[in-house]
């Protein structure tokens, strides 16, 4: 091929046939590929991961595009479809960013596949719910917190729920806290990791906006016993201004006392209706 190769001189620049040649091969080529361009540019739009309102000189460049792509098919290669990437791309931008890499994100798709026993199906469902596991180093961060959820009870840790989703993408320490928290007020390790296996959604909660004033109210305002907690630790999931006091203050009015279940579980107007 190299004796193909040509450098025009000066006066070749000129010539007819020089001009022929630069008027009728080198625009077509350059034509197609910014044609291919545009198109990738138009398909990451329609994909959501480019605001179609982006100024043409804010465009990432073909090689930032390239790589964005290999990230998309490297996704769909694993289940997702194209009505998924306005939710990925909204959640977390930084997936679709020019440094990313599908080799880096490989390893969660591994540790939900073998470590969780997550489908497919699952693991995407997974994802979807929370794109930053995506993230989240597996030797860290996903696999130790995977093994002290299972340690203290929680199963069906694969099933796609936003619960499992972010509870996977917790790191250790931050579920540990929430253990502490529970042996601060009086429960036992056993019965803080019992509460914890029956109710994971408490792992969510902050300590000082939620838990802390839920449990301060409990004891001080109704004087309750840390003992309901254990049967019931379901109450931390209900709000303390629009829920717990409200009804608290309607059955103390009345002289009532009923158990945490069944004072915050019923409706509205079946609990009203009953208590008038």
């Amino acid at each position: 091929m190299l004796h193909s190769l040509h450098i025009p001189t000066i006066s070749s620049i000129k010539s007819p046939s020089s001009q022929s040649l630069s008027s009728s091969e080198h625009p077509p080529y350059l034509l197609r590929f910014r044609t291919s361009h545009r198109e990738n540019l138009r398909y990451l739009k329609t994909l959501g991961i480019i605001d179609p309102s982006t100024k043409p000189h804010k465009f990432p460049s073909p090689e930032a595009v390239d790589q964005v792509l290999s990230t998309v098919n490297f996704l769909k290669s694993k289940g997702f479809s194209e009505p998924d990437f306005p939710r990925l791309s909204f959640l977390c931008p930084k997936l679709f960013s020019s440094d990313s890499d599908p080799t880096d994100i490989e390893p969660v798709f591994d540790f939900l596949t073998l470590d969780l026993a997550a489908s497919d199906q699952e693991s995407c469902g997974l994802i979807l719910r929370c794109p930053q596991i995506l993230l989240s180093d597996v030797e860290y961060c996903l696999r130790p917190t995977l093994l002290y959820l299972r340690k203290l009870g929680v199963e069906k840790l694969n099933v796609p729920t936003s619960l499992n989703a972010h509870l996977l993408n917790t790191r250790e320490e931050r579920l540990v806290a929430k253990i502490r928290f529970l042996r601060s007020v009086g429960l036992s390790y056993e019965e803080s990791a019992r509460a914890c296996g029956r109710f994971p959604a408490v792992f969510g909660y902050s300590i000082e906006n939620n838990l802390k004033p839920k449990f301060k109210y409990l004891a001080r305002e109704m004087k309750r016993s840390v003992e309901e907690l254990k049967v019931f630790p379901q109450y931390f999931a209900f709000s303390l201004e629009n829920r717990i006091m409200p009804r608290h203050l309607h059955l103390e009015q009345r002289n009532v006392r009923i158990s945490l279940k069944r004072m915050l579980l019923w409706s509205d107007q079946k609990f009203y209706a009953k208590w008038k």
